[in-house]
């Protein structure tokens, strides 16, 4: 059985009239599974924005400071994202209203469709951001130290959620659109085949799948400083447990991310540079390709699930009961032996390595 919305009637939103959907099996769309996780999400984002906030009011070296102020700009995101968006997906479950009559305007799908848009690269951006953080941190200490603050961690992540706001308002001013997708429970980016819809759909993912890559590389070269460091037996010790602490936490929400929303962001590629079914219209998706799309956004939608819990699950206490020699590893400055020894100390007073 298939619904379809005419395109030739004038007084529904255009968001609505690229509907056509062949309703697969129902279980994938059970009101209980977006509620349930919705809730799961909701509970272990304000329990790691509680962890990180005494963490936060606890530390007295300014990079774990700064680092400390990330996690909890994308805490807070990620609450943000699930709040926003599952309080509309449960309600259509439950209540079963009918968007073009709800919203016959489309203000509320275009809404929707920036929050995902926004609450989906904030997190992919903000890692990417971390990851040159700690790449400056750990392979140059004396730079960062003298030019990290915590105001400029701030506005690091204000920049991000502006940039990120900008992308998700271009198919509102006319990059794109945002329409809706099966089970009609949500409003996403156009996966038609018309020229505006391919080329936001590639920035969308270019800048996911970058954002990506680039957090992987910084990440590789960190992870592999510090173990030179950690492995130096004639270094000078120090405590080393806050850089392993926030290495181990990166490294997890970038395999998260990676795992949770490449998938998405490859089939966003794919499904507007792929030529459309024989028989299909271009601006109109198979229902295959919507039952995919809703899968990998459910598989995204993990992210902000199983973020809190790098940060309630990896903190020092954790680690250390976990490997109890982590609390004393060699310091970075070990790695340049020009500095004077003075100069060093003073140095890392301040430094990634305090």
């Amino acid at each position: 059985m298939g619904e379809r919305i005419s395109a030739n009637n004038s007084s529904i939103g255009a968001c609505f009239q690229r509907l056509n959907m062949s309703i697969p099996d129902k279980g994938i769309t059970s009101p209980w599974f977006s509620t349930t996780f919705a809730l799961i999400g909701l509970f272990s984002n304000l329990i790691a924005f509680c962890v990180l906030v005494n963490a936060y009011q606890k530390t007295h070296s300014r990079s774990r400071s700064s680092f400390l102020i990330f996690l909890c700009g994308l805490v807070v995101t990620d609450f943000m994202g699930l709040l926003v968006t599952a309080s509309v997906v449960c309600s259509y479950h439950f209540t079963k209203f009918e968007w073009a009559e709800v919203d016959p305007k489309c203000h509320l799908c275009n809404f929707f469709g920036l929050s995902m848009v926004f609450y989906g690269l904030c997190p992919l951006l903000l890692g990417a951001s971390m990851a040159v953080e700690r790449f400056i941190g750990i392979n140059k200490p004396f730079e960062r130290s003298a030019n990290m603050s915590k105001r400029r961690a701030f506005l690091t992540v204000l920049m991000v959620w502006i940039f990120a706001f900008c992308l998700g308002l271009l198919p509102i001013v006319g990059l794109g659109s945002y329409t809706l997708h099966y089970p009609k429970s949500f409003c996403f980016l156009s996966l038609s085949h018309d020229i505006m819809s391919i080329a936001f759909g590639m920035i969308f993912s270019l800048v996911g799948i970058l954002s990506v890559v680039l957090s992987f590389v910084l990440n590789t070269i960190s992870i592999v400083t510090l173990c030179k460091v950690c492995f130096d037996r004639n270094s000078v010790q120090r405590r080393r447990d806050s850089e392993v602490e926030m290495m181990v936490q990166l490294v997890g929400i970038m395999l998260i991310a990676s795992a949770c929303w490449l998938p998405l962001l490859i089939f966003i590629a794919q499904t507007v540079l792929q030529a459309p079914p024989q028989g299909v219209p271009q601006d109109i998706l198979p229902p295959e390709t919507n039952k995919y799309l809703l899968i990998y956004i459910r598989v995204a939608t993990w992210n902000q699930i199983l973020d809190p819990w790098v940060y309630i699950l990896f903190r020092r206490s954790v680690l250390r009961k976990m490997y109890p020699k982590l609390s004393s590893r060699p310091s970075i400055v070990s790695l340049y032996p020009e500095y004077s020894m003075s100069l060093r100390r003073k140095l890392t007073q301040e430094s990634v390595i305090h």
